[in-house]
């Protein structure tokens, strides 16, 4: 599965809200600096669907807010 996810970082809470069928905004409270936001973006995402962290991968967007990820459920 493929979301859309627009990130905030700097974020007093980390949390994902739902804002379409497949986007997101995912909150982080790290800063986007040599991929620490990434990192938690992953984690978040893993915590909201209750899957494993290596299930994620961030398909493009890297350096920017908005991004394209995989989620594989079937891992």
């Amino acid at each position: 599965m493929k979301i859309k996810v627009k990130v905030k970082t700097k974020a007093k809470q980390e949390k994902v809200v739902e804002i379409g069928e497949s986007s997101f905004e995912v909150f982080v409270k790290q800063v986007p600096e040599n991929g620490k936001a990434n990192i938690a973006i992953v984690k978040a995402i893993a915590k909201h669907f209750k899957i494993p962290q290596n299930n994620i991968t961030i398909l493009t967007g890297k350096t920017s807010s908005h991004k394209i990820v995989e989620i594989n459920f079937a891992r």
